[in-house]
Protein backbone atom coordinates (compact mmCIF):
# COMPACT_ATOMS: atom_id res chain seq x y z
CA UNK A 1 0.00 0.00 0.00
CA UNK A 2 1.45 2.82 -1.15
CA UNK A 3 1.86 5.70 1.68
CA UNK A 4 -0.05 8.82 1.13
CA UNK A 5 1.48 12.78 1.26
CA UNK A 6 -0.20 16.03 1.94
CA UNK A 7 0.74 18.92 1.54
CA UNK A 8 -0.83 22.89 2.94
CA UNK A 9 -1.55 25.13 1.18
CA UNK A 10 -1.01 28.35 2.89
CA UNK A 11 -4.75 29.14 3.01
CA UNK A 12 -5.30 25.63 5.18
CA UNK A 13 -1.87 26.51 7.10
CA UNK A 14 -3.10 29.82 8.42
CA UNK A 15 -6.69 28.20 9.34
CA UNK A 16 -4.96 25.68 11.44
CA UNK A 17 -2.41 27.85 13.45
CA UNK A 18 -5.55 30.54 14.01
CA UNK A 19 -7.56 27.72 15.31
CA UNK A 20 -4.45 26.70 17.79
CA UNK A 21 -3.35 30.25 19.22
CA UNK A 22 -6.50 32.07 19.18
CA UNK A 23 -8.53 31.08 22.35
CA UNK A 24 -12.11 30.58 21.79
CA UNK A 25 -14.09 33.21 23.68
CA UNK A 26 -17.71 34.48 24.19
CA UNK A 27 -17.35 36.29 21.38
CA UNK A 28 -17.74 33.66 18.82
CA UNK A 29 -20.94 32.62 20.83
CA UNK A 30 -23.76 31.00 19.19
CA UNK A 31 -25.91 33.67 20.58
CA UNK A 32 -23.74 36.82 21.70
CA UNK A 33 -25.54 38.40 24.46
CA UNK A 34 -24.91 41.74 26.46
CA UNK A 35 -25.33 41.16 30.43
CA UNK A 36 -26.52 45.01 32.20
CA UNK A 37 -25.83 44.27 35.92
CA UNK A 38 -27.74 47.65 37.41
CA UNK A 39 -29.93 49.45 39.93
CA UNK A 40 -33.25 51.25 39.55
CA UNK A 41 -31.20 53.73 36.98
CA UNK A 42 -31.58 50.25 34.74
CA UNK A 43 -34.11 48.62 36.00
CA UNK A 44 -36.82 50.67 34.74
CA UNK A 45 -37.84 51.93 38.28
CA UNK A 46 -41.29 54.14 37.52
CA UNK A 47 -41.36 53.59 34.10
CA UNK A 48 -43.68 51.79 31.39
CA UNK A 49 -42.23 48.14 30.89
CA UNK A 50 -40.31 48.24 27.88
CA UNK A 51 -39.24 52.03 27.80
CA UNK A 52 -36.06 52.61 29.34
CA UNK A 53 -32.92 52.46 28.01
CA UNK A 54 -31.92 49.03 28.17
CA UNK A 55 -34.86 48.54 25.83
CA UNK A 56 -33.72 51.51 23.61
CA UNK A 57 -30.25 49.58 23.28
CA UNK A 58 -32.03 46.12 22.43
CA UNK A 59 -34.30 47.89 19.44
CA UNK A 60 -30.99 49.53 18.36
CA UNK A 61 -29.19 46.39 17.75
CA UNK A 62 -32.43 44.97 16.48
CA UNK A 63 -32.47 47.40 14.01
CA UNK A 64 -28.92 47.46 12.86
CA UNK A 65 -29.44 43.70 12.26
CA UNK A 66 -26.88 42.25 15.13
CA UNK A 67 -26.59 39.00 16.33
CA UNK A 68 -26.51 40.56 20.10
CA UNK A 69 -29.07 40.16 22.30
CA UNK A 70 -29.36 42.13 25.82
CA UNK A 71 -30.06 40.34 29.39
CA UNK A 72 -31.33 43.24 31.64
CA UNK A 73 -30.18 41.64 35.13
CA UNK A 74 -31.17 45.04 36.98
CA UNK A 75 -32.87 45.58 40.26
CA UNK A 76 -33.77 48.29 42.09
CA UNK A 77 -31.70 49.29 45.31
CA UNK A 78 -29.31 46.90 43.92
CA UNK A 79 -25.48 47.74 45.98
CA UNK A 80 -21.91 46.46 44.18
CA UNK A 81 -22.60 44.01 46.89
CA UNK A 82 -25.66 42.37 45.83
CA UNK A 83 -24.10 42.32 42.28
CA UNK A 84 -21.23 40.79 43.49
CA UNK A 85 -23.10 37.96 44.96
CA UNK A 86 -25.39 37.42 42.11
CA UNK A 87 -22.83 37.90 39.27
CA UNK A 88 -21.01 34.37 39.16
CA UNK A 89 -24.26 32.76 38.44
CA UNK A 90 -25.27 35.33 35.67
CA UNK A 91 -21.75 34.76 34.09
CA UNK A 92 -22.51 30.88 34.56
CA UNK A 93 -25.58 31.13 32.92
CA UNK A 94 -25.92 33.74 29.90
CA UNK A 95 -21.76 33.24 29.17
CA UNK A 96 -22.13 37.33 27.93
CA UNK A 97 -19.42 38.83 25.24
CA UNK A 98 -19.85 42.29 27.07
CA UNK A 99 -20.72 43.02 30.85
CA UNK A 100 -22.37 46.95 31.35
CA UNK A 101 -22.04 47.57 35.45
CA UNK A 102 -24.40 50.23 36.47
CA UNK A 103 -23.49 49.81 40.20
CA UNK A 104 -22.76 52.37 43.03
CA UNK A 105 -24.90 54.81 43.52
CA UNK A 106 -26.80 52.44 46.33
CA UNK A 107 -24.14 52.26 47.86
CA UNK A 108 -23.23 55.88 48.18
CA UNK A 109 -26.88 56.84 48.97
CA UNK A 110 -26.77 54.70 52.21
CA UNK A 111 -23.19 56.08 53.07
CA UNK A 112 -21.63 52.87 52.92
CA UNK A 113 -17.35 52.57 52.75
CA UNK A 114 -15.92 53.84 49.62
CA UNK A 115 -13.05 51.50 49.78
CA UNK A 116 -15.79 48.73 49.95
CA UNK A 117 -17.37 49.91 47.29
CA UNK A 118 -14.47 50.43 44.86
CA UNK A 119 -13.55 46.98 45.96
CA UNK A 120 -16.81 45.02 44.84
CA UNK A 121 -16.59 46.61 41.46
CA UNK A 122 -13.04 45.27 40.84
CA UNK A 123 -13.91 42.03 41.66
CA UNK A 124 -17.10 42.26 39.95
CA UNK A 125 -14.83 43.89 36.66
CA UNK A 126 -11.58 40.99 37.27
CA UNK A 127 -14.46 38.25 37.37
CA UNK A 128 -15.98 39.38 34.17
CA UNK A 129 -13.03 39.52 32.20
CA UNK A 130 -11.96 36.04 33.36
CA UNK A 131 -15.11 34.92 32.18
CA UNK A 132 -14.17 36.49 28.60
CA UNK A 133 -16.40 38.97 28.84
CA UNK A 134 -15.32 42.56 28.12
CA UNK A 135 -16.73 45.49 30.41
CA UNK A 136 -18.13 48.58 30.24
CA UNK A 137 -18.14 50.32 33.24
CA UNK A 138 -20.92 53.17 34.46
CA UNK A 139 -19.67 56.16 35.99
CA UNK A 140 -21.91 57.58 38.59
CA UNK A 141 -21.66 60.85 40.85
CA UNK A 142 -23.76 62.32 43.84
CA UNK A 143 -25.04 65.23 45.02
CA UNK A 144 -22.45 67.48 46.83
CA UNK A 145 -24.42 67.40 50.12
CA UNK A 146 -22.58 64.18 51.47
CA UNK A 147 -19.63 66.19 51.41
CA UNK A 148 -16.88 67.54 48.97
CA UNK A 149 -14.70 65.18 49.77
CA UNK A 150 -16.90 61.97 50.00
CA UNK A 151 -18.82 63.17 46.39
CA UNK A 152 -15.35 63.83 44.95
CA UNK A 153 -13.77 60.78 45.72
CA UNK A 154 -17.08 58.48 44.73
CA UNK A 155 -16.53 60.43 41.60
CA UNK A 156 -12.96 59.63 41.06
CA UNK A 157 -13.21 55.87 42.15
CA UNK A 158 -14.82 54.80 38.52
CA UNK A 159 -12.07 56.47 36.27
CA UNK A 160 -9.15 54.92 38.68
CA UNK A 161 -10.61 51.74 38.55
CA UNK A 162 -11.38 52.06 34.38
CA UNK A 163 -7.87 52.99 34.07
CA UNK A 164 -5.76 50.45 36.32
CA UNK A 165 -8.41 47.46 34.88
CA UNK A 166 -8.26 48.76 31.23
CA UNK A 167 -12.13 48.76 30.52
CA UNK A 168 -14.22 50.75 28.58
CA UNK A 169 -15.78 53.57 31.05
CA UNK A 170 -18.97 55.79 30.62
CA UNK A 171 -17.56 59.38 32.47
CA UNK A 172 -20.85 60.31 33.94
CA UNK A 173 -24.05 57.70 33.24
CA UNK A 174 -26.68 60.56 34.03
CA UNK A 175 -24.51 63.30 31.72
CA UNK A 176 -26.85 65.82 30.09
CA UNK A 177 -30.28 64.75 32.59
CA UNK A 178 -28.91 65.48 35.62
CA UNK A 179 -29.07 69.00 35.87
CA UNK A 180 -32.37 69.38 34.40
CA UNK A 181 -35.40 68.88 36.93
CA UNK A 182 -37.78 68.18 33.84
CA UNK A 183 -36.17 64.90 33.07
CA UNK A 184 -36.39 63.34 36.39
CA UNK A 185 -39.76 61.54 37.75
CA UNK A 186 -41.10 63.20 41.47
CA UNK A 187 -39.20 61.97 43.53
CA UNK A 188 -36.37 63.61 41.85
CA UNK A 189 -34.07 60.59 41.96
CA UNK A 190 -35.13 58.39 39.14
CA UNK A 191 -35.03 59.97 35.77
CA UNK A 192 -38.53 59.63 33.45
CA UNK A 193 -39.47 57.86 30.33
CA UNK A 194 -38.27 61.33 28.60
CA UNK A 195 -34.62 61.01 29.62
CA UNK A 196 -33.99 57.20 28.59
CA UNK A 197 -33.23 58.41 25.53
CA UNK A 198 -30.27 60.74 26.67
CA UNK A 199 -28.74 57.76 28.80
CA UNK A 200 -29.35 55.28 25.78
CA UNK A 201 -26.59 57.72 23.72
CA UNK A 202 -24.43 57.74 26.69
CA UNK A 203 -24.07 54.09 26.62
CA UNK A 204 -24.18 53.83 22.84
CA UNK A 205 -22.05 56.75 22.36
CA UNK A 206 -19.38 54.86 24.68
CA UNK A 207 -19.83 51.73 23.21
CA UNK A 208 -17.81 52.47 19.80
CA UNK A 209 -15.24 50.44 20.85
CA UNK A 210 -17.63 47.63 20.49
CA UNK A 211 -19.07 48.55 17.25
CA UNK A 212 -17.80 46.07 14.39
CA UNK A 213 -18.23 43.33 17.17
CA UNK A 214 -21.70 43.68 17.47
CA UNK A 215 -22.41 43.98 13.86
CA UNK A 216 -20.54 41.21 12.78
CA UNK A 217 -22.24 37.21 12.78
CA UNK A 218 -20.85 34.95 15.20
Amino acid sequence: MMKQTYFWNKKDLLKVLFCLFIPISSWAQANPSILVLGDSLSAEYGLARGSGWVHLLEQRLLQDQSQWRVFNASISGETTSGGLTRLPLLLEQKKPGIVMIELGANDALRGLSLAETKSNLRMMIVMSKKSGARVLLFGMQIPPNYGQKYTAQFKALYSALAKEEKIELIPFFLEGVATRPDLFQADRIHPNAQAQSVLFKNVWGSMAPYSKLLLSSP
